[in-house]
Order: C-alpha cells, then structure tokens, then sequence
C-alpha cells in the first residue's frame, strides 16, 4: 500500500508517485496506487497538494488531476475548510483561471467547474460574474475562460442538488447567480460575438447561449443580435454542430407554444429558409451537415406540433421540408432524427379537434410511406459473386436490423393517419410490380431484386397489430401470393414472420389456413437455421390463435411435433410445444387424458433415456430443458370438470410424478392445477429436497403452491388450506436454521427466494404468519440481511419488510378488502418497537455505504413507512444511527441540521413523511459521495481497473 510521505518523501511526492505508478507500474502496485488516490481525493490534506500542484510545473496530466480533485473536494467537502476561509480558496482559483486562461482547457474547464461550485455555496457572494469577469481581465486571451465560466455555471447550479444546501438556499443562490445575471450576461455575449468576425462563430459563444437559455427571457435571446450569430455560425463549418444544437434548444424553449407565439413567428421564416441546404447537403454527401439540418427541421416540427395541426396550411411547408429530409437521405443516417417528429404529430391528428389537419396531410403521410418501403430494402452488395450484404460489417448490419424496427413503428403511425387498407394497397402494389417485373426470372439458385419483395413483406409484418382481423379488401388479394413467393432464405423467413403475425386474420378466414399451415409445416425441412427458428414462432401463433380450427388435425399434428422436435434448438422446442399444447388444450376434456398421453409419453421415454445417461452439465441441462417441455402441456392442458370429478389433467400428472421425482429431486417444472391428491407426496419431495440441497428452487415452488392453495381460492377447503400453511411454517424453519448457520453472503440467492416466498405468505395468509412465533426471529433474519450487497435479494426483502410494515397500519397491503384488525397493528408495532433500531441502521448504512443504486428507492421506502407507523421513535433512531458514523465524516452541525428538518417535516402531518423520505435520500446520497463513491478524477486508472476485473 502506498501511504502518504512513504520512503521519506512529503505527501506531495506521494500523490506524484501514485500517479507515476498508474502509468507504468505493476498490475499489484497499480491497485494499491489506486486505493491510495481514492483515499488522497477525500483527505483533508488533498486541498493543499492540489492547489500546490496546480502551481507547480508539473505535467498536464497530474495537473488535471488535481483541478478534478479539487472538484470533488468544493463538491463535498467544503465542511472540511472553515468559513471564513472560503474567500481566500475563491481569491485561488480565480488566480489559478487566470494562470490556465490560455488553456489547457480540460483543465480550464475542471477550475470553471470548482469556481462555480464555490460560488453557490459561498452565499455572501453576491458579485459572482462581475468578479470574474474583471479578474479575468477583457484582453483576448481571458475570453476563453470567461466564456467556459459562463457556460458551466447555469450547468452547475441545475446540478445542486449534488451540494449540501436546503431547498430554499438552493432556489434563493439560482436567483442570485442566473436570475439576476441574466440580463448582464446577455449584454456580454452580444458584446463579445461583435468583437471580431471570428468572435461570432466561436463555438464557445453558441455554447454559453444554449446554457443560459433557461435562465434568460427567450424573447431577449431572439429580439438581439444573438439570433442572426446563431444562424449565420451555421454557415461554418467550425461553428455549425455547436449552432445546431443552440437553435434546437431554442425550439424546445419554445415548446409552449402560445405563451412563445411571437417568438415562433420569429422563427418559422428564418427555418424555412434553410430548406435549400437539405438537398445542397445531399448533394454535396455530407452526412454530418445533412443530419445537422434534418435535425434542425424535425426539433422544430417537434416543438411546435400542436400549430402545425392547428394551422395547417401555414405550417405545411415545414412539414414538406421533414418529409423531404427522410426522402433523400440515402445513407439511413437522418431519417431516424424524423422519427418523433411523425409520432408526435400523429398524436395530434388522430384527435377529434384536427380531422381536418388529419385531411390535409394524409398526401404528406402516403408519400411517407413510400420513402419508408424504400429505405427498408436491404442493401444490394457490389459485384455478382458478394453475398454478404454488409462486406461482414456485423455492426452495421445490427444497426440496419434495429433501424428498420423504428421504421416499422413509423409505419404504423402511418397506418393511424392514412389508414390499414390505403397502408396495405402499397404493400400489395410492391407485390404485384415485383411479380409482373421479376418472378419469370426466379430460380431456385437466383432471385434478382429480391430486396423490392423483401421490403414491403417487412413492412406488412410491421403493421401487423394495426390490422383488423375482419379486413376483408387487401389481405385476400395478398395471402395468396405470399405462399407463392420463391424460395429465398431471407424472402422465406420474411413470408413465414408475416403469416405467424396474422394468425388471428387467418383464424377469422380459415378458407387461407391450410395452404399457409402446409408452407410453415415445409419451412421446416429446409437447411436454414434462421427460417427454422421462424417456422417454431409462427407455428405457435397459427396453433395458439387457430387452435379451435386444428381439432380434426390434433393426431397428425403429435406425430409432426415429435418427428420435428429432436431437430430444433431449445427456444424453437419450446414455441412449438407451447403451439401444440394449445391445441390439445381446447379439446373435449374426455379425451384430454389420451392426448397428454400421446404427446407427453414420447417426452418421457426421452427424459428417461437422458436421465440414465446424464454425467455431465450438458446432460443435466438436457434433462432439465425436456421437464420445461412438459410443463408446458401441465400449465397449459387444463380442462374443466365439475368438482367432484377426476381431472384427466391431474390423472397423469399422477401417473408421471414418481417417474420425475425419481429422475430429479429438484423437480420444480409445474404449478398445480387443482391437484390435492399429489400434495402430500409434493410437500415431502420439496421440504427434503430443501433440507439436503439449500437450493431456492424448492422455495420457489412452495410460493406457487401457496398462492395456488390460498384461503381465498374457491374449492379449496379449510383442512387443505391448513396442511399448506403447515409446510410452509416447516420449510421457514428450515430456511431460518440455515440463515443462523451460514452468513448471508454465503445465501443470497436462496435469501431472495425466501423473501419472495415470505411476500406471498404474507399476503395470502396474514394473520397466521403475524400471530407466528416465527414472525420477530423472519424479521430479524431480514434486517440482517440488509448487509447484503447484491441487487435482488435485497430487493426481496426490502419488499417484504415493507408489507410487514405496512400492517401496522390501516392500510396493509392485503389481499383482503376488510380493515386491518386491532390486534394485527399492535402485533406488527411491537415487533417494530423491538426491533426498529436495528432494522434503521441496517437500512441508513446500505443506503450510505453498501446498496446498489436500484435498492435506494426500497430502503426509503421501508424509511417512510417507519415514519409513517412510529415517527417519533423512528426520528430517534435516525438520530442515534447518524451519531455512530466515523468522526470527522459528518459534522455535529450537519446531523443537528438533518435532525431539524426531520422535525419540522414530520410536524406537517402525512405530507411532511414524504419529504422526510426526500431528506434522508439526500443526506445518504451526500454521505455516498463524500465518502464511499470513488471520485473523477483517476482517468486511465478507471480503464486499468476494468482490465483488472475483466
């Protein structure tokens, strides 16, 4: 480990060497430098060594550390310096600005950020931008940094939350530092872009504007010079990305679009006027500029949407500029940039209110639709002899397949504005020109221009959910041609995805079932894996939707399952087990027992053939894959019978279940169905099972099997409902004696599904677990297991301490609709009373210290409903948590104050409990950061630990 001042040298040369060692140390002394940094950067020696750094000659790289660092320590801990020497720290950094004006400027920009930060924490200071501009000085050489300051500043403060401040500090310093600076900070800039001609198309300038478009009155902004800088700076190529982005921004500032509305009128003519450069653009095949002015065009229909629909007409030309983005980028790169643009005005015009706007631009969306089942075509590769059609570009062919989903989406919007029937008399056109113009030339070997067919069978795909099943113009005209379509790999696979998507079109029109269940059935003799993953899909959706119409089939149909099962992959097997399952799901209940029979039956022999073989994962993995296959047929085959009468469904589940209970003690493959004759030989399986294996699985069945057989589920009587609670109670106890000889980290897994099962339980049998003994020793096993520091089983119990809580109220969360007994709250505060010091600091610490982020919502969570139930004793054990932590992280002043607010907020009744929530996540997350999140700052040392862990 490196320790500060090691070897004799001063703490300087300890961070130096640290930093040296980063770059060409060892991968041990890499790490232990690491650790030594990150300790460095909260240390209070690190304000010293920084600043010492930054005024030394060293090189740019330590330098840049140390600005980063210092960053980290104006954030967080500033507690750390005493206040009155706060002016002294800003009277440094505006000296170190000064020193790095000229640059570099990721260090420039890091002392920027530190100044900004001081500034709104440094409440007497009132004169922040004055001061900085005129240390800065108004010679060329300071306009570099004035103008980063500027820019970060506004960036900062919405970013306040990061800073220990209240909110009403927070809101009164926005007001000081951007409310009151706004109008001076506007005279500066147009003083600035008239300084020069370069001055005007400095990105640095469009770069301040879009930051402080927020803080200034958007009409002083529009009404100046400001507006012509920004569109000019469009004309250059330095300065157009950054002006791109400011006259975006002032779109979305303008997004309320009465209160803008001479603002809009402003801008409308001078957007308009850039319509030319869109083909200049295209012409000129410069993507960057292309997308750039698509952009500008779809922010700007974006924003003002709600006119376009109202006035459409007067906005139409807008409309026709995006369309025409989409139409002549050729590169697919821009025309997604439209997307949301034709989203969010479909949204507008499929209202009541705008039918007439709808009227007006349903030419704009037919057109749409034409560029889109262009641009979905595949590309054509160069030369006769490439097939690849991306020259093994594997990401731009992902990029490809992931755009054409978005177009498909696009498409259905179409759908909504135009129509399904005008939508898909495009789609047959395509069809019907590509056969007139190149079916003839098909070959089994050769499809020319396969990619015209292949497009318009996406798209129809795509607007599949759109389409009525009673659609009886276009879909009669195109099925039949879709099962005539030649046997190309990509045009079969996109046939095969269209015919599984309107299954239930076909179920309402059964007279095309047969010759398109006769094309799937064949797809799966070919040799492409990808089509025989298709055929699996759509196979079950044709028996799922088209179940009642496969009846006289369902013989036929095992024999084609069970010759084609063996030569799917896993996914595959399942999707076409599922589809038959249907089918024999819907047939006459007296011949349900035969029919599992007959499909389940060979599924056995295999499993029993795999199970006497099985030696090795690969094997076990094989057994465990064909249980699922079978369990499909249990969940899904449930045929009624009066009660009373024996269930041919359960009849064979009685007849496998030794078979699998030998082959596999850790069977967990089927919810019951109704299935009380199996319970006892079930409860002893899983509770043994459990016993000897600690495995969650059989946790995890327990929880179906007592949600199955809960006491508000008709046909289950009193004497069952007991014998479950009974298991349940056996297998808790068992869970608890291995809680109470193994630590949690040893069980997170089997904790997670203990807490899920305990959820269920508590839910479905409430008052037999809160009247348990077992109750205080489960909530006790759950705080403790809050030292966890693994997502889901924390979540699973942060869930269920949670309900638990939540019955010390009157509004438990029950499955039950009657009030919350007297003595259930009094039983459920006890236990808190008992137990809530630990439960709190179990919770505080994981939110400071140990949760993964997506844990801190349920930990506030449970914080709040402590609050709620007992906030005066919770109040209390905050309180005295808070008091335990380190000395010198957290100062007496700093728990004093979060106690206050706690106080005041829990003085305002119901509402205040929320905002003590607020307050606490606050305070946690500060500590979090201040104390136990790494700070920025190490650079290539974040790579090299990756490499490390990798």
């Amino acid at each position: 480990m490196v320790t500060m001042g090691a070897n004799g040298g001063s703490p300087t040369q300890a961070v130096l060497a640290a930093m040296a060692t980063m770059r060409d140390g060892s991968r041990e002394q890499k790490m232990a430098a690491h650790q030594f940094l990150e300790s460095f950067q909260k240390s209070t020696e690190a304000w010293q060594i920084t600043i010492g750094i930054l005024q030394s000659d060293e090189g740019a790289e330590v330098k840049l550390f140390s600005a980063t660092t210092l960053r980290g320590k104006i954030t967080y801990d500033v507690n750390q310096i005493p206040a009155d020497a706060l002016p002294s720290l800003r009277n440094q950094l505006l000296e170190l600005l000064k020193a790095f004006a000229t640059g570099p400027r990721p260090i420039r920009i890091q002392l920027c950020v530190c100044l900004a930060i001081l500034a709104i924490q440094m409440t007497g200071w009132k004169d922040v931008v004055p001061m900085v501009v005129s240390t800065l000085g108004n010679d060329a050489a300071s306009h570099a940094a004035i103008l980063d300051f500027l820019k970060v500043l506004p960036e900062e403060v919405t970013e306040g939350r990061k800073i220990n401040l209240s909110e009403q500090e927070l809101q009164q310093r926005t007001q000081e530092l951007l409310g009151d600076n706004a109008t001076v900070v506007v005279r500066l800039l147009i003083s600035y872009a008239q300084s020069s001609e370069t001055a005007a198309t400095n990105p640095q300038l469009l770069e301040v504007i879009t930051s402080w478009l927020r803080e200034v009155p958007l009409a002083d902004v529009v009404n100046s010079p400001l507006l012509n800088v920004v569109f000019s700076a469009l004309d250059n190529d330095g300065s157009f990305e950054a002006a791109t982005d400011c006259l975006c921004a002032i779109f979305r500032e303008t997004r309320e679009v009465d209160e803008y509305l001479p603002t809009i009128q402003t801008l409308v003519p001078r957007v308009l006027a850039l319509r030319p450069r869109i083909r200049q653009a295209a012409e000129q095949e410069d993507a960057e500029l292309y997308k750039g002015i698509t952009r500008i065009f779809a922010e700007a229909g974006e924003a003002w949407g709600v006119l376009i629909a109202r006035s459409p007409t007067e906005f139409r030309p807008l409309v026709e500029a995006i369309l025409e983005c989409a139409a002549l980028d050729m590169d697919r790169d821009a025309i997604g940039l439209t997307f949301i643009f034709w989203y969010e005005l479909k949204l507008y015009l499929t209202l009541e209110r705008y039918i007439e706007a709808r009227v007006q631009y349903v030419d704009i969306y037919a057109k749409l639709v034409d560029i889109l089942l262009k641009q979905l075509e595949f590309p054509t590769p160069d030369g006769p002899n490439n097939t690849d059609l991306f020259d093994g570009d594997r990401e731009a062919e992902e990029k490809f397949r992931e755009f054409r989903h978005h177009m498909g989406d696009v498409l259905k919007d179409c759908c909504e504005i135009m129509g399904v029937t005008q939508c898909l008399s495009k789609v047959l056109d395509r069809i019907k020109a590509w056969m007139v113009s190149h079916a003839s030339q098909a070959t089994a070997a050769s499809v020319p221009f396969w990619q015209q067919l292949e497009a318009p069978l996406f798209s129809m795909r795509a607007m599949g959910r759109m389409v009525d099943k009673e659609e009886d113009i276009i879909l009669p005209q195109i099925m039949p041609l879709l099962v005539q379509i030649p046997p190309h790999e990509k045009l079969r696979f996109a046939t095969i995805m269209v015919l599984g998507r309107y299954t239930e079109w076909t179920a309402n029109h059964h007279e095309f079932l047969e010759s398109q269940f006769t094309y799937i059935v064949s797809s799966f003799e070919t040799d492409s894996k990808e089509i025989v993953r298709a055929a699996a899909m759509s196979m079950k959706f044709f028996c799922t939707d088209c179940k009642h119409l496969l009846g006289s089939q369902v013989v036929q149909l095992q024999q084609f399952y069970d010759q084609t099962l063996d030569k799917l992959p896993g996914i595959s097997q399942e999707e076409l087990t599922e589809g038959v399952a249907s089918v024999v799901a819907v047939q006459p209940a007296s011949q349900t027992f035969e029919l599992l029979k007959l499909y389940c039956d060979p599924l056995m022999a295999r499993l029993m053939a795999k199970a006497n073989s099985a030696s090795d994962d690969e094997g076990k993995l094989a057994i465990a894959d064909l249980v699922g296959l079978i369990t499909y047929f249990i969940q899904i085959v449930v045929p009624y019978v009066e009660p009373g009468q024996e269930n041919p469904g359960v009849k064979y589940c009685q007849e496998i279940f030794p078979i699998l209970s030998t082959i596999l003690d850790t069977f967990v493959g089927f919810n019951p169905i109704s299935m009380t004759p199996l319970l006892p030989q079930m409860a002893n399986k899983l509770a043994s099972g459990f016993a000897a294996s600690k495995q969650g699985c059989f946790l995890w069945v327990t929880s179906a099997i007592l949600r199955e057989f809960s006491e508000d589920r008709e046909h289950v009587d009193e004497q069952t409902t007991e014998a479950i609670y009974s298991f349940f109670e056996a297998q808790a106890t068992n869970m608890l004696q291995i809680m109470s000889d193994l630590p949690p980290t040893d069980l997170p897994d089997v904790i997670e599904d203990f807490y899920r099962l305990l959820t269920d339980a508590l839910l479905y049998y409430p008052y037999k677990l809160i009247g348990s003994a077992l109750l205080a020793p489960i909530f006790q096993a759950g705080a403790s297991a809050l030292a966890l520091e693994q997502r889901d089983p924390l979540i699973a119990t942060l869930h269920y301490l949670r309900d638990v809580i939540g019955y010390g109220g009157d509004n438990p969360p029950s499955s039950s609709s009657s009030p919350n007994p007297p003595e259930i709250k009094q039983a459920i505060q006890e236990l808190i009373l008992a137990n809530g010091e630990l439960l709190v600091k179990q919770i505080m610490a994981g939110m400071m210290i140990t949760f993964p982020s997506d844990c801190f919502t349920d930990g506030s969570g449970v914080l709040l409903g402590l609050f709620q139930l007992l906030p005066q004793q919770t109040a209390s054990w905050v309180d005295k948590t808070v008091r335990m932590l380190p000395p010198g992280t957290i100062s007496e002043a700093e728990i004093d104050k979060l106690m206050a607010g706690i106080r005041e907020r829990l003085a305002m009744g119901d509402d205040g409990h929320r905002k003590v929530r607020s307050l606490l996540q606050d305070f946690t997350n500060t500590y979090r950061r201040r104390y136990v999140a790494p700070r920025d700052g190490l650079g290539r040392l974040e790579a090299e630990r990756f490499h490390f862990n990798a």
